[in-house]
């Protein structure tokens, strides 16, 4: 038996996963992963590598021969975690423009998700982790203690992003309808793959802060403890 917990935060985007899911973790002194990373990680590599986005074979080939770690963050430089791939720091470059256009068609591979899912898995075995994702708690650690599936609504998600976007760039930044817009054809494309485990716990946080969200789950967490100890 496990000496510690698999958490799964599972949602759509824009609800606070990655938020909550780190705070939770810098609580539970547990690694915090955030699974789009590997993907993110394979495109990278597959771009150093000169392998096309629609290659299934090499991307899979590529992903079977490498070997990702997901560790606490190693640089202060605002970084959530620090990536890891045969032992090289490759977390600065997974958010570059070729980056970008290319992860959404290297994780639609499924040999793809077969070969990078099976490494979630036995990072989560090595030790307590708190992973988020869409199908966290149905298909990668469907064995997971505990399941989070966070909600929120589109107007409240389109306002906070909104809200982010004009804190960033000013007069420059998109419409609240514009994102609102954009919200809602992500979530219908991202539907097929966000899924929500029959014992998930649903919290809807369009009330909460993130700190408040946190709390909840740490309840949760308290109570499934004190359940196995009384077994």
């Amino acid at each position: 038996m496990r000496s510690h917990l698999q958490i799964a935060i599972d949602g759509p985007a824009g609800v606070g996963k990655s938020t909550i899911g780190e705070r939770l973790a810098r609580q539970l002194d547990y690694v915090y992963i955030d699974t789009g990373a590997f993907y993110r990680t394979l495109t990278y590599m597959a771009v150093m590598s000169g392998i096309p986005p629609d290659e299934a074979d090499g991307l899979e080939a590529l992903a079977r021969r490498m070997h990702i770690e997901i560790t606490m963050p190693t640089a202060a430089d605002g970084r959530q975690y620090t990536v890891l791939v045969d032992g090289t720091d490759v977390t600065p470059y997974l958010r570059t423009p070729s980056v970008e256009t290319a992860v959404s068609r290297v994780s639609s591979h499924d040999p793809v998700r077969a070969t990078l899912i099976e490494q979630m898995r036995k990072m989560a075995d090595l030790r307590g982790v708190v992973m988020v994702g869409r199908d966290i708690g149905t298909v990668v650690l469907p064995e997971a203690d505990v399941k989070i599936f966070l909600t929120t609504s589109i107007p409240v998600r389109a306002k906070r992003r909104h809200c982010d976007l004009v804190a960033k760039y000013g007069s420059n930044s998109p419409s609240l309808e514009t994102v609102e817009r954009e919200i809602t054809q992500r979530d219908a494309i991202d539907a097929p793959h966000t899924r929500v485990a029959s014992d998930a716990t649903i919290i809807n946080n369009d009330h909460l802060e993130a700190d408040d969200v946190v709390r909840i789950i740490l309840q949760i967490i308290s109570k499934r403890r004190n359940q196995e100890h009384d077994r």
